[in-house]
């Protein structure tokens, strides 16, 4: 009997979560050690934008307003929290208490989706993208908010399939923090999500507009940035200069970005592919008709990757976001999204050495940079297109339009998830 149940535990973990935890305390051990500065790779200091910027924003934010006069600060209200959330550690400095409450949310990710691959018909390969994932980032993950917003987000999408309440709440309270997560909802069928979603938006945006002023000063901000040199577009304007093109790279609006003939066209021409991008996402959720556990995650996933690779922006830190859902998505079996996840897992690697380690090659649009650029976001273009198709081909159905579902059809009912 007992060594029944012992060889019937051995098969249910394969041995993954005694690794994990192992796995999980040597990476980060090592992120911390390249944020404290203890190792240091070679290039750019990454943590400037904490121990700068960041603790720059906090000290006008705890006068009680935004940083109405710093066009750097283009986020949303709820950030706030974030760049003040050092303060819960007093008896550190800004950019020390920073970095440990980061370690603390990436703790608190690795958990969930560990608890989440044992659950029953689930998988521990998500816990695996995310933990030996994260760390080909190098430091820039631990110096950026972007994986408090991950954090966040991964909670909504383990939540979503049986609590759409808590997916449309924590959804919108992301977006306070960064916007993206408003696109966790495009795989949403249930209207709670939506109403939940919508009630925390307006009470949180309501909160902010009336106990702080400038809550929205971001907006024209980001409106007016330019085309940065890591996006699809820069890699456009890198070629062109090497063939002779007469504009400059500059720190621009917070970002190293273009300027010169045609950068503002190539901007342009990017918000077109974005309104493209969240074209065929509408096109999608018309004509989708199967709804399973895991499109929820997958729809979140492609969603994000479109409109990042299709970004004016398309800075290090936004491969967080992507890892972090990859990792939901693989907490499901039947998710399609194994190569697209392996893609990005890839372009991480790829953009550690373009940034922070080669980053002045970047800049200088010399052959290796270049080179690194195209490698990097011909992956992430590959796994946005990859994803595109695996999630349309599992919910909509192939030749046909889409049937409407009837109550008298508990069957397809269920199926679809209504």
């Amino acid at each position: 009997m007992d060594g029944g149940r012992t060889g019937a535990r051995v098969k249910r973990t394969g041995g993954w979560p005694a690794a994990l935890p192992w796995t999980w305390c040597a990476t980060r051990l090592a992120l911390l050690l390249l944020v404290f500065r203890v190792v240091s790779l070679p290039g750019a200091d990454v943590t400037t934008d904490v121990s700068v910027i960041y603790q720059g924003w906090a000290e006008v934010l705890r006068q009680g307003s935004f940083p109405l006069n710093d066009v750097t600060w283009q986020y949303p209200p709820a950030a706030a929290l974030a760049v003040l959330s050092p303060a819960l550690l007093p008896f550190l400095g800004y950019a020390p208490a920073f970095f440990v409450l980061t370690c603390l949310a990436d703790l608190a990710v690795s958990g969930l989706l560990a608890y989440a691959g044992r659950r029953p018909g689930r998988s521990s390969r998500g816990a695996w993208i995310w933990v030996a994932g994260l760390p080909l980032l190098g430091p820039t993950a631990y110096a950026r908010y972007d994986l408090m917003v991950t954090a966040v987000a991964v909670a909504a999408l383990l939540a979503g399939t049986r609590h759409p309440r808590v997916l449309g709440a924590l959804a919108a309270f992301g977006a306070l923090l960064k916007v993206w997560p408003v696109l966790l909802l495009v795989g949403a069928t249930r209207l709670r999500a939506w109403l939940s979603a919508a009630v925390t938006a307006g009470g949180g945006a309501a909160l902010f507009a009336v106990t702080m002023p400038g809550a929205f000063a971001f907006l024209a901000f980001q409106r007016d940035r330019g085309t940065e040199v890591e996006s699809l577009g820069g890699l456009v304007l890198h070629v062109a200069r090497r063939f002779g093109w007469p504009g400059e790279v500059v720190l621009n609006y917070g970002s190293v970005e273009f300027l010169g003939p045609y950068a503002g066209l190539i901007g342009k021409a990017a918000v077109a592919l974005s309104a493209g991008a969240l074209c065929w996402l509408l096109l999608w959720r018309l004509r989708a008709v199967r709804f399973e556990p895991h499109t929820l995650a997958d729809a979140a996933f492609t969603a994000v990757l479109l409109l990042t690779v299709t970004s004016r922006v398309l800075s290090p830190q936004y491969l967080v976001w992507l890892i972090g859902l990859a990792a939901v998505c693989g907490c499901f079996p039947a998710s399609r999204t194994g190569r697209p996840a392996a893609l990005v897992l890839a372009a991480a690697l790829v953009t550690l050495l373009e940034f922070p380690v080669g980053f002045v090659h970047v800049i200088q649009s010399d052959a290796y940079g270049v080179a690194l650029l195209l490698l990097r976001n011909a992956l992430l273009v590959t796994a946005a297109l990859s994803a595109a198709r695996a999630l349309w081909r599992s919910t909509v159905p192939t030749g046909a339009a889409p049937v409407p579902v009837s109550p008298a059809d508990p069957a397809r009912s269920r199926a679809t998830g209504r």
